[in-house]
């Protein structure tokens, strides 16, 4: 055991020191001198997976745009009025994306007659410009290949609109797209249904087109590009892929996206400053190192050489929560630092009660050891109760379903994710990091 002690105490050393270098500042500058040594210099945070390892912040901390839109329904069916409105969020939100923004907020609001899909852009301060980006209706277009041969034959060549040409073929032409399974292999695929002129042209087109492909664009950018396996006259016409379940429904949403363009119009907009957001991280920081500072100063007066382990498990444990929040990336809100805070205090709950169960086994005359050992051990069915039932709250609150008579709201979601990292990294900490530091040091110093 205490060998095995020592190489995860090892594995923890290493650890940290990677954790250090991601929760680095944006851009930190280094700077210092040891006798004829100099150092001067600025470090870029690192990059990992393409995209490098910065602090995301949301609407109340950056700034940025906010924009409701309502969608206009009169022309759709009741039955199909909740698809359009999703089909208008997913598409809105692939535009948004096309931003770069970081974490933007899109959902969708209906309450009775009214359908609308509120917007939060972080970081955009250019309303007009946001504005014109997102609240165009989709266009949705059936393309063939100008000359498949040549595309071929150019090594990383993609579809575009400059090698295709059009066939006639809009999303006025389709009726309704949705997942459906295939009889022989059970794979997900997308189904086609078309309107009486719109399965007329698809007709022809299938039928010169055989054995090559069909590319379809929503806004101007390709999305699939079936290869025609033979003429469809009946207007019902099947995507396949390779798509998973997920991938299905998602091109299904965005085909009917463009086959039911629902009119939207703005009817609020305004820009958000960062002035009050600045403000409050600042006193959000403030207040999460006092509490830090008590917390440590608590368990260090309590429980002595063991409280002080605890808080080396405590600070580790605030550097692997900073460190998801930039690898998922979280866009951090007001809100999410609350969660992270209080998720510190819930932090040395853990070890409150592991130590409180070895004073038990201690009074009972058990040695050091034994009653640590045995300490973990009774303490973790409380342990493990008292941190499940967090997490059921974080998932109610966090809404993953994306259920209306649950909260919605970006705001809550994001504190309910950051106190849900917060639960899982202080189990890890308070059960792995705090047992390994008392076995590795503590023991060694009795």
């Amino acid at each position: 055991m205490a060998k095995n002690s020592r190489r995860i105490f090892l594995l923890i050393i290493i650890f940290t020191a990677a954790l250090i270098i991601i929760d680095l500042p944006q851009q930190y500058r280094m700077k210092f001198a040891i006798g004829p040594l100099r150092v001067d210099r600025v470090i870029n945070p690192p990059v990992l997976f393409g995209r490098p390892l910065v602090t995301h912040l949301g609407l109340d901390l950056s700034g940025g745009t906010h924009i409701t839109l309502a969608a206009d329904m009169k022309d759709i069916a009741p039955e199909d009025r909740s698809s359009a409105l999703e089909s208008v969020r997913e598409v809105i939100e692939r535009r948004v994306n096309f931003f770069g923004i970081s974490e933007p907020i899109v959902q969708t609001s209906r309450s009775r007659d009214n359908y609308r899909v509120i917007v939060e852009l972080p970081g955009i301060t250019n309303v007009d410009q946001a504005v014109a980006a997102i609240g165009q209706t989709a266009r949705l277009e059936f393309r063939e290949i100008s000359d498949p041969q040549a595309l071929e034959a150019t090594t990383g060549a993609v579809i575009s609109l400059a090698n295709t040409k059009p066939v006639g073929i809009t999303g006025k032409d389709l009726k309704r797209a949705s997942l459906s399974f295939s009889n022989q292999t059970g794979e997900a695929e997308v189904a086609l249904e078309f309107t009486s002129d719109g399965a007329k042209k698809f007709a022809d087109v299938t039928a010169k087109l055989v054995g090559k492909p069909l590319a379809i664009f929503l806004d101007d950018f390709p999305i699939s590009a079936p290869v025609v396996n033979a003429q469809i006259p009946d207007g019902n016409a099947v995507i396949t892929g390779n798509f998973t379940t997920d991938t299905a429904k998602i091109l299904a949403l965005q085909l009917n996206a463009g086959a039911l363009p629902v009119p939207v119009t703005v009817i609020e907009k305004r820009t958000i400053g960062a002035t009050l957001g600045q403000e409050s991280v600042a006193k959000s920081i403030r207040a999460g190192a006092i509490g830090l500072a008590i917390v440590a100063i608590f368990m260090v007066a309590k429980y002595g050489r063991l409280g002080l382990l605890a808080d080396l498990a405590l600070v580790l444990y605030g550097l692997i929560s900073f460190a998801l929040v930039r690898l998922i990336p979280i866009a951090l809100t007001l809100p999410g630092i609350a969660g992270f805070i209080l998720s510190i205090g819930m932090a040395v709950d853990s070890n409150i009660l592991i130590f409180e169960r070895y004073k038990e086994e201690l009074r009972k005359g058990k040695p050091w050891q034994i009653a640590m050992e045995l300490g973990f051990t009774r303490a973790w069915d409380s342990i493990r109760d008292a941190n499940f039932t967090t997490i059921i709250t974080c998932l109610i609150l966090f809404n993953p379903g994306n259920w209306h008579l649950l909260p919605v709201s970006g705001l809550v979601r994001g504190f309910a994710l950051t106190l849900f990292i917060g639960v899982l990294t202080s189990l890890f900490t308070g059960i792995v990091v705090t047992r390994t530091l008392i076995r590795v040091l503590y023991k060694e110093r009795q």
